[in-house]
């Protein structure tokens, strides 16, 4: 059985709903920031970042989304969720998910997260203030040039589309308007139409 570690409204969502896309046999902890339990000594012995999410598997310990996401694909073949048997196309997926996790997530990061860069209240306030239009030209980019349709990459429902939607939920947040990007915004409403996101969404919410 896999075990995740979460904690709502993270990037830890895109792997609970792929692990319950894949059908997998998991549990799933959650961790509260409020609580600092991320770096609690029991967590920090299985994830020494301190971050969530972290995948405990029966070979050891992930972390990073997009290395979570491959692995799930790969382990979880019947589930069709990357196109595990062409390299080039696969690539394609890990060069999309690798542009959420390091340019996408680290333009939202700016808003809350300064400290991890700098040191000056007034440096914390520019950060805060570049989110919308970093993350609104991140979106721009997707729409117009990443985002085959009708899912991320083309007919096939993939490890990306659950990643693109858990970052799109930080849209609002960011004072970005999702409906200014049409095609993600509408890739919105139809995840929140699948079974087994729903069933993530509600159990973020208990």
């Amino acid at each position: 059985m896999l075990k995740l570690y979460y904690a709502t409204g993270t990037c830890a969502l895109a792997t609970y709903m792929t692990l319950e896309e894949a059908g997998a046999d998991y549990t799933a902890e959650r961790l509260s920031f409020k609580d600092n339990q991320q770096n609690s000594p029991d967590y920090l012995a299985i994830n020494p970042k301190g971050r969530v999410p972290a995948l405990v598997t029966d070979r050891g310990v992930l972390t990073e989304t997009p290395a979570m996401l491959a692995y799930l694909a790969q382990t979880f073949p019947k589930a069709k969720l990357a196109p595990l048997d062409d390299p080039f196309d696969f690539a394609q997926v890990q060069s999309f998910n690798s542009y959420l996790c390091s340019t996408v997530h680290i333009n939202h990061a700016h808003k809350m997260r300064g400290a991890r860069w700098a040191t000056q209240e007034s440096s914390f306030a520019d950060m805060k203030a570049m989110v919308p239009k970093t993350m609104g030209a991140c979106f721009q980019l997707i729409e117009q040039k990443m985002f085959k349709g009708p899912w991320v990459m083309g007919d096939q429902f993939t490890i990306c589309d659950p990643y693109l939607h858990t970052l799109s939920h930080w849209l609002e947040g960011d004072s970005v308007d999702i409906n200014a990007t049409p095609k993600i915004a509408d890739h919105f409403k139809r995840m929140m139409d699948r079974p087994a996101i729903r069933k993530v969404m509600d159990a973020q919410k208990a």
